[in-house]
């Protein structure tokens, strides 16, 4: 009789079972069978649980863990399971507690026919969750650790999925949140199109909230989305931390606020609405919401110079850097010495701040004297906000947070419209029509009884010309509104969910009624058309949407701002017209990092071209788009490729670069072909934009930043005190023993005679460090195994940590004075001390291996698995003999401020080098037949190659030489690598706010008062709108012109010709230019002989000038005096001469 094996229902050999022995069975009849004896719930839990990823990021808190090894989860696309409210026998999110530090798991188990079914069932195994430092490397540099673990455990509810609702959505999920939940009752309709980057026109008939799914999912994967269809209740709504509102009337938004202030604990919640181009923000995080850093900004710090024994205590700090502190501020004492008892920890108040210096408010009668050194610190203080629910604020909303100070009266208005417009739509059941005068003047008429309802806080003016415009595009969603609210709402969701950042307190109203066509419009403008972009001809008119189509926009760079503008004028329709074009640039190619913020990327994109993913990620959002991705980067050297005839053929030009350089030259030469350019830029949870308008502002280069303050050479390389010294110490040391020196090394090699004749030649104390630096690598640490690199990583931290120091407090001991009797070692110097090596210590183990890995690198050596054995290493750095150190009586160490460089000239330099030329080719000789090393670029973004492990390794162990706070891998990715910190809310919303301008631009016809350039922090948050600056003006006669003028000769005349043309306007020109050479100047007698000579043969002949065939013609600069002898500043001058 056969055995008979009873296998639990749903369980892994159970469904083994069904495969061996029911192979014969189609899969629907195995799927069947499934379902009779586990039920559908369990069925698809059970598939869901095999198919899915085992863990995800954040799921559970934990401490951090500075020695994990572990690899992230390598990401893949998987499939979306879209789930709705038709789907029963569902668990609500987890909730979690803003105010503490710990999740508090909620195991609501009731089910309803309209409750949530995330995408994967307990995806957590309990593991400890990763941080991917790669994708959200400058995520967490604005954020932090702590942040990001609170947003990977929140759930957000997002309601109305429009325009508004899909970028918030979309920064969320690239946020990476535990969870977002879609809910929408209505369908797509073509009107839908004109803001909703995640539609197309295939989507028109399916619910909002299931059509967006599969598009949002792949921003990334280890978001759960879910989607809501049916009706909410305010109950669903407790199993999230944050909940959103962008269309939903003010009674029901009163009625779900109340349950969300009410709860225990509290559900942030947030109403926002873009209605045509203006918006509102309500944000009410609960009875008490606590702020754990209300900027984002790390703690002001400051070098001490001395404390007096007073009531209150003068402290004053070194005047390297200014001050940051504020009165009121709490600070803590560090390393004061003498003054012991400020160091207890206590936080103390400033009373007085200064520059320099600032009052304590405490006695130090009876403390001890002070002496020497300490360090203050800024302590940053919780704040606890106390918000009211939504129908308090509406009847006492306290103050506007502005931000156009032009329009301080503007807030209370819009107050009042936007509930006007609430009551016309529950009134007629409809938005108003655009261009309908009647139902204009209908939702003027409530907001005036509203008003007078107001008794003594009525507003003396409605401005019913504004209301108009609010009426006639109050059912559109405009792409860049909805993209600049989308930022706000996104960042103050963030907020909710971490306390990370002040929250927006509690209203904020904006309008950019600027953006509309300076002529007026008849109702027949308006009219629809039945295109995808209706909502926004609703608004703008018809005639400016051509003017948009047929425009020729030139963007300049595809990263986070490139791949955002890319969206917005897609839907814009921008260059979608017969007569448009737009042409995107940009030499990058995709790299992981950028993910979680430049959304057009997916993972599968990595190591392609950025202009060109860019480019086809726009075109699936709107078809009709004309656009070509080039790879070139734009400067001098690609002159050819972007060439006058390029230039001149542009409406526009939008920058959406990272670094100033290339912004200047692009603004030079919009400034000389006179066209329009918009720049932005952002930093973390800031962001400015800049309007440059031919003849009405000023170019983008008319004012600078003053340049950043670099440390001094002496300071960074002997007497560091903070861990940015020791940071860009180590950088250096990095790159001149893994780049540069192998470089040189493969210089000589390939060819010694020359290599070594360049170096005698110079015959200076750098040529004599370089060729002693290759000599020693060829020689005394060239390395053959890899128990030489381990040898050369052990001698390394002897030199670096142990010899070096020994030297300079040999030189310059504890008690050494300056030639004027003051300490040597004052403040801001740290006295330093030797390390110990310890094969027991991890971090010198650490450094010991990435050392000799890279090194080994050089060489070609492989790298045994042993090393990365603690056991194992410390048995190999155990052998190596380090010999004693004796320090040198006469050793030279720079501390000169100023000095450039730490190489000390000699009078014997061209003897030494003589000497190593000699030595160098006996190593030579000694070499095996075509040796090379390889040099080591430094590439901060891959964890896995060591170069930040040495980098943090060389870091750290110099600040335990001077007693300077060790930071962590990451931390020194950050200072190290020089990265920019950058999230996907601030790129939004200035790019949003750029496209508004875009409309003036490309409309053609605004004044310098209607422009704006913004700078904005949503840390604050601060919203900061002014003028553009306009150019300054020079006058001549009754000339006059300003930077954006260039006058044009054509003809191609000669000289003579020039020279009577400027005479004709009363300037006498006495030298012309051209380049960096000279054509004409009135003091040489030889010159006159070049009168008859055109201009252009004059450059050719003179300047040696190459004129290619796209060039038609040269520029010269002309310094001229008016008849009284006056220097004149005249405009440049272009001569064309085909």
């Amino acid at each position: 009789m056969p055995t008979v094996r009873v296998y639990p229902f749903g369980s892994r050999s159970f469904l083994v079972w069904v495969y061996k022995n029911y192979l014969d069975l189609t899969l629907l009849n195995v799927f069947m069978l499934l379902i009779f004896s586990m039920g559908l719930y369990q069925v698809i839990s059970s598939f869901l649980h095999y198919m899915l990823p085992r863990k995800r990021a954040g799921e559970v808190e934990v401490e951090d863990d500075d020695h994990n090894t572990g690899s992230s989860l390598k990401k893949h696309r998987i499939g979306c399971l879209i789930s709705s409210s038709a789907t029963a026998g569902t668990t609500e999110p987890e909730k979690t507690n803003n105010s503490s530090k710990n999740n508090i798991i909620n195991n609501n188990n009731e089910h309803s026919s309209s409750s949530v079914v995330p995408l994967t069932m307990a995806l957590s195994n309990g593991n400890p969750p990763d941080i991917d430092e790669d994708l959200h490397s400058r995520q967490l540099a604005v954020y932090g650790r702590e942040t990001m673990r609170r947003l990977f455990a929140s759930n957000i509810l997002i309601s109305g999925i429009d325009g508004l609702g899909a970028e918030i959505a979309k920064n969320l999920i690239l946020a990476g949140v535990k969870s977002v939940t879609l809910h929408d009752e209505a369908k797509v309709h073509m009107w839908d199109l004109s803001s909703n980057f995640i539609f197309s026109e295939n989507d028109i008939g399916k619910n909002r909230a299931l059509a967006s799914v599969q598009k949002l999912q792949e921003l990334n994967n280890t978001v759960i989305i879910s989607t809501l269809t049916t009706k909410l209740t305010k109950e669903q709504l407790s199993g999230f931390q944050a909940v959103v509102f962008t269309d939903i009337s003010f009674d029901k938004a009163i009625e779900f606020n109340d349950y969300c202030h009410n709860h225990q604990p509290s559900i942030s919640f947030i109403k926002a609405e873009v209605r045509g181009l203006f918006g509102s923000i309500f944000c009410d995080f609960g009875p008490e919401f606590t702020v754990f850093d209300v900027d984002g900004e790390e703690p002001h710090t400051g070098i001490i110079a001395s404390i007096t024994n007073d009531s209150p205590a003068l402290v004053s700090c070194v005047d390297d850097e200014r001050l940051e502190f504020q009165d009121g501020d709490l600070v803590v004492f560090s390393e004061v010495h003498g003054m012991t008892e400020l160091n207890d920890g206590k936080p103390r108040r400033i009373k007085t701040a200064r520059p320099y210096s600032f009052t304590l408010d405490e006695d130090t009668t009876n403390f001890s004297r002070y002496e020497k050194g300490g360090i203050v610190t800024q302590v940053k203080q919780p704040k606890v906000l106390k918000f009211k629910p939504l129908r308090e604020a509406l009847k006492d909303p306290g103050d506007f947070l502005l931000s156009d100070f032009s329009k301080f009266d503007r807030p209370p208005l819009l107050h009042l419209a936007f509930q006007a417009l609430d009551k016309f739509v529950s009134e007629v059941g409809r938005f108003p029509v655009a261009g309908s005068e009647e139902d204009a003047q209908k939702l003027v008429s409530i907001v005036n009884n509203i008003n007078e309802n107001l008794g003594d806080g009525r507003l003396e003016d409605i401005n019913p010309k504004l209301l108009r415009s609010f009426a006639f595009g109050a059912r559109a969603v405009l792409n860049p509104m909805a993209a600049m609210f989308g930022g706000i709402v996104g960042q103050e969701v963030v907020k909710a969910c971490s306390g990370k950042f002040n929250p927006l307190y509690q209203f904020f109203y904006f309008d950019s009624v600027e953006s509309l066509p300076t002529e007026p419009l008849d109702s027949s403008d308006f009219r629809p058309l039945n295109s995808r972009y209706d909502a926004q001809i609703s608004v703008f008119g018809s005639k400016l949407q051509k003017k948009l189509e047929d425009a020729k926009v030139f963007i300049v760079g595809s990263g986070a701002l490139g791949c955002e503008l890319l969206k917005n004028v897609a839907l814009m329709g921008v260059s979608c017209g017969s007569q448009g074009k737009l042409t995107i640039t940009d030499d990058d190619v995709i790299e992981k990092s950028n993910l979680s913020r430049q959304f057009l990327f997916r993972d599968w994109n990595i190591g392609q071209a950025k202009s060109t993913v860019a480019a086809s990620a726009a075109a699936s959002i709107n078809p009709r788009l004309n656009i070509e991705a080039l790879q070139n980067r734009v400067g001098p050297e690609t002159e050819n490729v972007f060439h006058d005839a390029f230039w001149e053929n542009l409406s526009i030009v939008i920058n959406a670069l990272d670094n100033v350089n290339a912004r200047l030259y692009v603004d030079q030469r919009c400034l000389y072909f006179q066209k329009p350019l918009l720049e932005s830029g952002t930093l973390g949870a800031k962001c400015n934009t800049q309007m440059v308008i031919p003849h009405l502002t000023e170019n983008y280069g008319a004012s600078r930043d003053p340049p950043e303050k670099q440390a001094p050479m002496c300071t960074v390389h002997s007497f560091p005190h903070n861990i940015d010294h020791c940071l860009t110490w180590a950088r250096s040391e990095f790159e001149g023993l893994l780049e540069k020196t192998p470089a040189e090394v493969n210089a000589y090699l390939s060819n010694p005679s020359e290599y070594t004749s360049s170096m005698k030649n110079a015959g200076d104390a750098q040529a004599r460090d370089t060729l002693e630096r290759v000599r020693e690598c060829l020689d005394r640490e060239r390395c053959e195994t890899f128990q030489d690199c381990i040898t050369w990583a052990r001698l390394k931290f002897e030199d670096y940590f142990v010899n070096r120091v020994k030297q300079l407090i040999y030189t310059f001991p504890e008690d050494a004075t300056t030639s004027t009797g003051v300490p040597f070692w004052s403040a801001p110097k740290r006295f330093p001390h030797p390390l110990q090596f310890s094969s027991s210590d991890i971090s010198h183990l650490h450094f010991v291996m990435s050392a000799s890995i890279l090194r080994a690198e050089t060489f070609g050596i492989p790298v045994p698995d042993w090393v990365k054995n603690p056991k194992n290493l410390a048995e190999a750095v155990n052998k190596v003999i380090v010999p004693d150190f004796q320090p040198m009586k006469d050793a030279k160490i720079v501390t000169d401020e100023k000095a450039t460089t730490l190489s000390t000239a000699s009078i014997d330099d061209a003897a030494v080098i003589n000497d190593l030329v000699i030595k160098l080719e006996q190593c030579r000789k000694s070499l095996p037949p075509e040796f090379k090393m390889k040099a080591i670029q430094f590439e901060k973004d891959d964890d896995t190659n060591y170069h930040m492990d040495l980098i943090a390794g060389l870091a750290n162990m110099r600040a335990r030489n001077y007693s300077i706070p060790e930071v962590d891998k990451l931390k020194a990715k950050f200072i190290a690598g020089r990265i920019i910190p950058a999230i996907a809310t601030s790129t939004a919303m200035a790019t949003g706010l750029v496209c508004l301008e875009l409309y003036k631009v490309l409309d053609g016809s605004h004044k310098l008062e209607d422009y704006r350039n913004t700078f904005a922090n949503l840390a604050l948050p601060l919203f900061s709108m002014a003028e553009p600056v306009p150019p300054k003006v020079m006058k001549h006669r009754d000339m006059s012109w300003t930077v954006w003028d260039r006058w044009i000769i054509k003809g191609n005349p000669t000289l003579k010709e020039l020279l009577q043309w400027l005479k004709e306007k009363g300037l006498n020109a006495y030298s012309i230019s051209c380049g960096s050479c000279l054509l004409y100047n009135s003091m040489f007698p030889r010159h006159k002989e070049r009168m008859d000579k055109k201009v252009v043969d004059l450059a050719r002949e003179v300047a040696k000038l190459e004129l290619p065939s796209y060039r038609c013609h040269l520029d010269v600069v002309v310094a001229c005096e008016d008849d009284d002898d006056n220097d004149i500043d005249i405009p440049q001058i272009s001569i064309y001469f085909r």
